[in-house]
């Protein structure tokens, strides 16, 4: 009797033993250790495999899968994803079919209205977080006092400003806690798309409960009942959008979800000057307002398609390409991306294998590949709450106030940022995946260390004298300006990009717990911190962890800027160590020598070797025939 021949899903419990003698059998030259990289390659998967072998895998993958109607266009997308810059020379391939390739490049931004639909609904849920952010910051003038628990002037005392700090961290807890955790087995369950539409739901209802509050207890429930959605949402939105993303424009369409929430922190502050003069309950309008872009989203989501790599993850691959055919613009690239995110995710399948929820998450901390993208993930997201953006973000009405402005001042002063953080966060768009998302950071974090200190050195001018409140405002308006496009939307689009398929859920919900948690520790202990520290010495503290966070993200944030989600776990194969290294002795000594000491002869040797033409370099091919 003939051997009978392994399945998917057998393929799932597969050792590297079984991955060797599958490579031999179909030709594929040796595999890269996604566990250990030390020679730093990025492999295609499809790459060096004969195009006979090539059509008999895609065959087999077909009538496995229920697709042999697509057999010929699945073959035709599996050439193209064996080698993408040689597609002109396929000869399989229609006129129709090589220009959609080429537009890939040259047009990158022509994508079908159904992905841009998806990515931008969803990330309108991130606005939901933002103006609770600010509605929170302007309702911290009304609140504590019709509470009871004044955290300024001479009412105020140690004791109130706990209370405070706690009350605003709710959401944060809520999430880190909580929220976030949810996230997996929701997704598990219910699909993207499902946990989006329950997280929605939390971010609607406490909200307008927020509104009716009698005391600060009810307030401080409803805001953790806010964190459950604000968590699961967080947690999922940046991976959906990721998921359904072409490679070459991830980068500037995941960011939409910092552009949201930039945009909602901005209409937050519009909200608080709207009702500034509507009297006792001013500040339960501005809380309850918050509720406004969590409709759309409700309403709406059902109306995108699901992620086609959570439909793969369930073995649903007719789904996948119907998904795919939504978000890409031809059947072709289609049936591209989907061959090729199936043999990626079988070379993830070698070294992870089966697991559950709970072994997913010892994972992260155990299996080298993911090891290394969640410390990677931990510091991006850590450094957004050391940049000490929030202490702005939670409290900037507070510490306008410290300032000396009146609360019509505070609130005008407050807005102006809002609108610097909201503007300068569009050319991220562009930027993220241009120069990528390690560059963006290694800029922008020396900026925000001295516009940060010098807001805080400002405090030190006279109150009386007019430059006091002006030379405050511009440079924490100009920290604003630096964190836009650099921290602000680096961390959710990194994280939701750097862990492999079976621990995506999970990864993401380690980050944004990070992100989140600290938020709350921040919210927390500011207040304390401005009466114990004063103006000048909280600023310079939060400058000096701005220095910090950069040296942890020189040192172990890997770029991933324009490589498919699969071709990153060849990135994170990399040793920690060998990417440390790089960086201290070759990447820091040519940086000093071409730019401190102006030598134009100096040449940087790349950490990383390409074997095999992957998706990147389609570009450079279609460029170079463009030219």
């Amino acid at each position: 009797m003939a051997e009978e021949k392994p399945t998917i899903a057998q393929i799932d419990k597969s050792s590297d033993e079984y991955g060797a003698a599958i490579d031999a059998e179909r030709g594929h030259p040796k595999s890269v250790n996604l566990n250990r990289n030390v020679t730093a390659r990025i492999q295609n998967p499809l790459a060096g495999i004969p195009r006979t072998n090539l059509f008999k895998n895609v065959e087999d993958f077909a009538v496995e899968v229920g697709m042999t109607e697509q057999t010929s266009l699945l073959q035709k997308g599996a050439l193209v994803a064996q080698d993408p810059p040689a597609f002109e020379s396929i000869e399989l391939l229609d006129e129709a079919e090589k220009d959609a390739l080429r537009n890939e490049v040259l047009h990158k931004w022509r994508q079908p209205w159904s992905l841009y639909f998806t990515v931008v609904l969803c990330s309108i849920g991130a606005a939901v977080q933002g103006w609770d952010q600010t509605g929170s910051n302007g309702a911290n003038l009304s609140w504590p006092i019709e509470f009871g628990v004044p955290d300024t002037g001479d009412n105020a005392t140690d004791y109130n400003t706990w209370i405070v700090g706690i009350v605003n961290a709710g959401p944060y807890i809520g999430s880190a806690l909580l929220g976030c955790w949810l996230s997996d087995p929701l997704n598990f369950v219910f699909g993207r798309r499902g946990v989006i539409f329950f997280s929605a739901i939390f971010c609607l209802i406490p909200v307008i409960g927020s509104a009716f509050c009698q005391n600060w207890q009810q307030l401080f429930v409803t805001r953790l009942l806010l964190g459950i959605g604000m968590g699961a949402k967080a947690s999922t939105v940046p991976i959906y959008a990721a998921e359904n993303c072409p490679a070459a424009i991830r980068g500037g369409l995941v960011m939409s979800w910092q552009m949201w929430t930039a945009f909602g922190i901005f209409l937050g502050f519009c909200a608080n000057l709207a009702v500034y003069k509507v009297g006792d309950i001013a500040w339960r309008l501005q809380l309850g307002s918050a509720f406004i872009p969590a409709v759309p989203l409700v309403v709406g989501v059902y109306f995108c398609p699901e992620s086609p790599r959570w439909y793969i993850k369930k073995g649903r691959y007719q789904d996948a390409f119907g998904s795919l055919c939504r978000l890409r613009n031809t059947p072709l690239q289609a049936a591209r991306d989907l061959y090729y995110i199936h043999a990626q995710i079988t070379e993830e399948a070698r070294i992870i294998g089966k697991n559950n929820y709970v072994t997913r998450f010892i994972e992260l901390f155990t299996i080298p590949r993911v090891r290394r993208a969640t410390l990677a993930s931990f510091v991006v997201m850590l450094a957004q709450q050391m940049c000490g953006i929030n202490i702005i973000a939670f409290y900037s009405s507070t510490v306008f106030k410290e300032a000396g402005a009146g609360d019509l001042q505070a609130l005008l002063a407050s807005f102006g940022f809002g609108l610097v953080n909201f503007v300068f966060a569009w050319p991220a768009v562009w930027t993220i995946d241009t120069y990528g998302r390690r560059a963006l950071l290694l800029f922008t974090f020396p900026q925000m260390a001295w516009t940060l200190l010098a807001a805080g050195l400002c405090f030190i001018i006279p109150e009386e004298n007019r430059a006091h409140l002006g030379m405050i405002a511009f440079f924490i308006f100009l920290f604003a300006a630096f964190y836009s496009p650099g921290e602000g939307p680096v961390p959710f689009t990194y994280s939701a990009e750097v862990f492999p398929l079976s621990h995506r859920e999970v990864g993401m919900s380690w980050a944004v717990a990070t992100c989140l948690f600290w938020a709350a520790v921040l919210s927390i202990t500011f207040p304390r911190l401005l009466r114990a520290f004063h103006p000048v010495g909280a600023f310079s503290f939060y400058a000096g962890l701005n220095i910090t966070a950069l040296c942890l993200i020189f040192l172990f944030v890997p770029e991933t800027k324009q490589r498919t989600l699969e071709e990153l776990d060849y990135v994170f194969a990399v040793p920690t160590r060998t990417h440390a290294s790089y960086q201290l002795k070759k990447a820091l000594p040519w940086w000093i020598k071409r730019y401190i000491m102006r030598r134009k002869d100096v040449h940087l040797e790349p950490l990383y070797r390409f074997e095999g033409a992957t998706a990147a370099d389609q570009v450079i091919a279609v460029k170079a025939m463009a030219d």
